[in-house]
């Protein structure tokens, strides 16, 4: 919860920060970029490390940490400390996040995963619905800095919690000696896609930078995969590897988070461009999304239990599906109340596609090996947003006349094709989720069998 509220009130915060600090774009860009970089590269890592030493040690570690780099932020002279101190965060929050989910995994059964889940869930989403809310009302009376104040008391409310409450210990396992190397090359992989994905929108890509940094990435894999095979305690362990469920639920939540993103990106420009919406009542458009992703988490909890993983997945993937479609048909005549319901039923498909697939990733980890399974999970919804915002821009590149302003300036363009394509092409991105969806079992008691 802490860091969904700290990257939505980032979004308000930084044109006041560009401002203040002096800072170009690029600049205030690498304070996002540098934060995705570091949590996508070591989340997986972090998990491994919780699996020997220990969830709660680790969470304890991460959300302190995670509240001295926000004080160290709020108090920061130039942006390159903001830039710094925003690395730092993202190490710290790579800590926690596997942690919550290996926790969840150690103390609830497999059959009464899905409430915790969704209240989890829950609280991401009304984490990310009032971060823009509250942090439009601190910066606009206390500064930007204060956005960055609020993480310290919440971080040592969790830390105090952290050390009230008695963990259950994960499981030993034979393998629990850390794979160096591989952890190193794995967090390479994954900070050079996700810094390419991120430069997608300003290059396009086809771009030599675009295309080096996959060709990087294939070749770092190509590496990974050959000593992955040779080592005997391997960063992403075969009893990992070889869960279907797991493999499937991150393959899910990858194409499903693409495309929720992308979405978003892509309707922001339509609502304040085309409609000439202030971002207020930008954000007041987009509220079923965040109040059905809220609403709508126990229900898919209640869902996952009586009609079980797969059908469950699949219906909630449908339903992103539909509400990405719904959102590529409108237009400069489109009312509230059309915009209001595809939205919302983008939010219930999503809010089910992620109970579904934590609920499963979590249930079905390994014993001893949760906090990689809940890396690897992170890893997917923090790629995933990469991936789609990447493939949104890139579409709208290679428009000729893409959604925005006239060349005059002086009256907004129309909605274009290129917009409702754009919208159809992730659409049919987030569809890719029914494959892996159809390969999750068909209820929990079938679950090691699929």
């Amino acid at each position: 919860m802490i860091v969904a509220l700290d990257g939505t009130v980032l979004l308000v915060a930084q044109p006041s920060l560009q401002r203040d600090l002096d800072a170009s774009v690029a600049q205030v860009q690498w304070t996002s970029t540098g934060y995705l970089v570091a949590v996508a590269a070591l989340l997986v890592f972090a998990g491994r490390l919780g699996d020997r030493y220990g969830h709660a040690r680790l969470l304890f570690i991460g959300v302190l940490g995670f509240g001295a780099a926000s004080a160290g932020i709020a108090l920061a002279p130039s942006v390159g400390w903001v830039v710094g101190l925003r690395v730092a965060q993202g190490v710290f929050g790579a800590l926690m996040q596997p942690a919550t989910l290996a926790l969840l995994t150690l103390t609830y059964p497999p059959d009464r995963l899905g409430m915790p889940v969704a209240i989890r869930t829950s609280a991401i989403g009304v984490a990310a619905g009032a971060g823009p809310v509250l942090g439009g009302v601190l910066i606009a009376h206390l500064g930007w800095r204060t956005v960055f104040w609020i993480n310290v008391p919440v971080a040592l409310a969790i830390a105090a919690l952290t050390l009230a409450v008695r963990a259950p210990a994960p499981e030993r396992t034979r393998s629990q000696r850390l794979d160096l190397a591989g952890a190193a090359l794995l967090a390479t992989a994954l900070a050079v896609l996700v810094h390419t994905l991120v430069g997608v929108p300003a290059r396009g890509w086809i771009a030599a930078p675009t295309l080096l940094g996959f060709v990087a990435v294939a070749g770092v894999v190509a590496v990974l995969v050959v000593h992955e095979g040779r080592t005997a305690h391997p960063i992403v362990p075969p009893a990992v590897a070889r869960s279907v469920p797991v493999t499937a639920s991150m393959a899910i939540l990858l194409v499903t988070t693409a495309g929720l993103f992308g979405t978003l990106f892509v309707t922001t420009f339509f609502l304040q461009d085309v409609l000439r919406l202030d971002p207020l009542a930008c954000g007041l458009r987009v509220l079923p999304l965040t109040a059905l992703m809220v609403l709508g988490a126990p229900l898919a909890g209640a869902a996952l239990r009586r009609s079980g993983p797969r059908r469950t997945a699949i219906a909630g993937t449908v339903l992103v599906v539909l509400g990405i479609a719904g959102l590529s048909r409108l237009d400069a005549t489109s009312t509230w109340m059309v915009t209001g319901v595809a939205f919302a039923v983008l939010g219930t498909g999503f809010a089910t596609v992620m109970v579904t697939a934590t609920g499963t990733v979590v249930g079905d980890a390994p014993p001893g090996y949760a906090g990689v399974v809940g890396g690897l999970k992170q890893t997917a919804m923090n790629v995933g947003p990469t991936l789609g915002i990447a493939v949104a821009a890139g579409m709208m590149l290679l428009s000729s006349s893409p959604v925005g302003p006239s060349a005059a300036g002086a009256t907004p363009t129309p909605p274009t094709p290129a917009m409702g394509s754009t919208l159809l092409v992730l659409a049919g991105l987030a569809a890719l989720g029914l494959l892996p969806a159809s390969l999750l079992p068909r209820d929990r008691a079938g679950r090691s069998a699929a």
